[in-house]
């Protein structure tokens, strides 16, 4: 008994070992920190230009809630890290790669003296950072890790500006169907209109769905709110899908009301309603309606999960 018992304890990680693997995971994450500050300076222009670019933006403004949101996320998972596993040298060496694809690619852009804007100066610089962060995750945390914190890293994306071009192509889908959706509630409502693309002629006035009244931005806010609540809430990933893809159809349905309901006032009250509040600031109302069943969607597809959980048990 007393041989068995000796090599109980010999198979046991002692309380010196385990707080020193303590201490070199601390290594890892310390090294993080440091390439983090590295790269900070080595990005610090970009970086300015960023915080200005976003804090006179309604489009970006949410992007300064990004890291803190991403860090957040990191501790939540903290006590529930696996171990370090050891470099992930080929994701890394990718990740590097392509950051610095990225950089080749914005200095033969302005070899080409092409006409870049705010947004595509800060696509190229912001990607090659999140590319260049995304490789020292695999290399000093090891693939154990930044699976385990894929969501939280993946995160950090919406830190990076849309393209000019992509940002005029999105804002022409949301348009379009928008109007497609408002034509829907017009037909419904029998109200009487002719359509021209994105002009509705209505009795009293004719409304246009400019690009300013696509919703990008509320579109946007909403996406993220979900892929987050989808990362927090649901288990299943097809759930996930389910939720972050609900986005869509919701966003244009959202749209083509308020351009239903700003139609039929001025229809039934008069045209001067184009220039009330409701028209000008009403995005934060037809925002929280929207939410009402993006809230129900989240509530059904989580209590089938727990159903799920149950009947299996």
């Amino acid at each position: 008994m007393k041989n068995e018992r000796q090599e109980f304890l010999a198979e046991q990680p002692s309380a010196s070992s385990q707080k020193l693997e303590t201490v070199k995971d601390f290594r890892h994450w310390r090294k993080l920190g440091l390439l983090t500050v590295v790269l900070a300076l080595g990005f610090s222009l970009p970086l300015y230009d960023l915080v200005w670019f976003a804090s006179d933006s309604e489009l970006y403004s949410y992007m300064f809630l990004i890291p803190f949101i991403s860090a957040y996320l990191v501790r939540l998972k903290w006590n529930n890290l696996p171990p370090f596993s050891g470099a992930a040298r080929l994701p890394a060496a990718v990740s590097f790669a392509g950051g610095l694809t990225v950089l080749t690619g914005y200095a033969f852009a302005c070899h080409a003296r092409l006409k870049l804007l705010d947004d595509d100066y800060l696509a190229f610089m912001m990607s090659a950072l999140f590319l260049f962060f995304t490789g020292a995750c695999w290399l000093f945390l090891g693939g154990k890790i930044v699976r385990a914190l894929a969501f939280p890293i993946a995160l950090l994306i919406f830190i990076v500006p849309m393209p000019s071009a992509m940002l005029a192509q999105v804002e022409h889908i949301l348009q379009y169907g928008s109007a497609w959706c408002a034509a829907g509630f017009f037909t419904m409502a029998d109200t009487t209109y002719l359509r021209d693309g994105l002009v509705f002629q209505l009795p009293t006035i004719n409304l246009e769905v400019a690009p300013e009244c696509s919703g990008i931005h509320s579109s946007l806010v909403l996406f993220i709110t979900s892929a987050i609540a989808g990362h927090l809430f649901l288990r299943t990933p097809w759930k996930r899908w389910v939720l972050l893809l609900a986005v869509i159809p919701l966003a244009l349905l959202r749209n083509g009301f308020r351009v239903f309901v700003l139609g039929e006032l001025c229809t039934h009250i008069g045209p001067r309603m184009i220039d009330t509040p409701i028209h000008h600031h009403g995005g934060p109302l037809f925002f929280a309606l929207s939410l009402l069943p993006f809230f129900l969607l989240l509530f059904y597809l989580r209590k089938s999960e727990r159903f799920n959980k149950i009947s299996k048990t």
